[in-house]
């Protein structure tokens, strides 16, 4: 367990170095809202796409292709996300809700969950998360797309304006166009692909420095409450009903293992250039991402010891 809690930390540890290196360019003046908004716009536009495209590029479709396994969390993430909004409904004030939902069911699967069921299950682990990293792509980006539109300032929502909006969206358009190269295994030129490499890299750097520049204490004083609800979300409730879920639907081994990890996961980085792109509060999005990585750090190894001991993973 102690591996694993070493594995954890040196996943979590750069995201935090790159938060707290934009922290001080903000402080320093070399970065500020103008570059931060140019780099959101970069990132949700291009570099993201980018990077999504070459991942799914790479995965490998036809290896631990496991139908029970994407389809329950298809299904588990679609009853997360309704019950969160249902929540927020209730409880988060109307202009923060779009934020909130987004920050509360959104996972940092991509980076964090899919490197600790590669550490956990080896080749296994990668090729099942692998492509139950391109279920989550989908069905994450399509209901983000949902929730911000509706509660988007900037348009008025409608059944016709939220297709187009997911039709639209860079990162969508990014996991769909690279369906067709991985399906049937068309390969790029070496000199793009490398290229696109080269520009995909920029992607979480950027993003995470962008964060950190946003990030203040007044305006995490001013977000805590909301921040740390979303958060209670993300890190406790929806992975343990969602898990508890798997256990109940027969789910063992390394497949109960690798849903708990991708449940379980803190929010996503990409969480916050949607919200910036959507004009909605990119304080809060921040602040839920600072806050899910930090209790990552407990409670994924806490969930896998209560797996381990019980004998289920």
């Amino acid at each position: 367990m102690f591996a694993v809690f070493q594995q954890t930390i040196g996943i979590t540890a750069p995201v935090f170095a790159m938060l707290f290196l934009g922290v001080g360019l903000k402080r320093l003046n070399l970065i500020d809202v103008n570059f931060i908004h140019t780099a959101s716009a970069l990132v949700f536009n291009v570099t993201m796409p980018v990077m999504l495209f070459l991942a799914i590029l790479h995965a490998d479709l036809t290896t631990a292709l496991q139908p029970a396994v994407l389809g329950y969390f298809v299904l588990a993430t679609l009853l997360g996300f309704l019950l969160v909004w249902g929540w927020a409904i209730w409880r988060v004030p109307l202009a923060e809700r779009g934020v909130y939902v987004q920050g509360a069911f959104r996972g940092n699967n991509g980076i964090i969950g899919l490197a600790l069921a590669t550490s956990l299950y080896g080749h296994y682990g990668l090729s099942l998360g692998g492509i139950l990293g391109g279920v989550v792509i989908l069905s994450y980006n399509s209901l983000s797309v949902i929730v911000l539109e509706v509660y988007s300032p900037n348009t008025k929502a409608s059944v016709w304006g939220i297709f187009k909006s997911i039709l639209r969206n860079p990162l969508i358009i990014g996991v769909l166009a690279a369906i067709p190269f991985a399906y049937w295994k068309i390969s790029l030129p070496a000199w793009l692909t490398t290229s696109g490499e080269y520009l995909a890299q920029l992607t979480l750097p950027l993003a995470l420095i962008c964060i950190g520049g946003t990030l203040s204490l007044a305006s995490l004083r001013a977000s805590s409450g909301l921040a740390i609800s979303a958060s209670l979300m993300k890190m406790l409730w929806l992975p343990l009903l969602a898990t508890l879920g798997a256990f109940l639907c027969g789910f063992r081994n390394a497949e109960l293992g690798i849903l708990f990890l991708y449940f379980a996961s803190p929010t996503a980085a990409a969480s916050f250039v949607m919200a910036k792109a959507a004009g909605g509060n990119h304080e809060l999005a921040a602040a839920i991402i600072v806050i899910t990585t930090l209790v990552a750090v407990v409670s994924t190894n806490v969930g896998l010891l209560v797996l381990q001991w019980g004998g289920w993973i």
